[in-house]
């Protein structure tokens, strides 16, 4: 059963300012894996920008944004092996989630020089 639906879209260049000016922002944010495969591409900040879209798209789907016992660099984006985007919860926050009931997490990503989406939909 579908328990939610979270989509963002987010300007390329604020994540970038915010990566080039915060000390501390990126890892904040983002996993150590995201960092490493972020920084391995041409066009970095899109990949950023996208990883950043779709964990306020998943906060966005449990309906409640951000809330304790969560923490954006604990939910991490990878791609399985055929380049899929997957959602993947770490530590406390996939602690949380299992208790409130997540079972699936569905995951898109767009993303072009100056914008990118993602689009989360929770099943229970």
């Amino acid at each position: 059963m579908i328990a939610g639906l979270g989509i963002d879209i987010i300007e390329v260049d604020r994540v970038a300012t915010k990566i080039g000016k915060e000390s501390g922002f990126r890892e904040l944010v983002f996993s150590k894996n995201e960092i490493d495969y972020c920084e391995t591409k041409t066009n970095k900040f899109e990949h950023y920008a996208a990883r950043f879209a779709a964990k306020e798209a998943f906060f966005k789907a449990i309906g409640t944004g951000w809330k304790e016992g969560t923490s954006f660099n604990e939910i991490e984006i990878k791609n399985d092996d055929t380049g899929k985007p997957e959602l993947v919860l770490l530590g406390a926050t996939q602690k949380s989630m299992l208790e409130w009931g997540v079972i699936t997490i569905s995951l898109s990503l767009s993303h072009l020089k100056t914008i990118a989406s993602a689009v989360v939909i929770i099943e229970k």
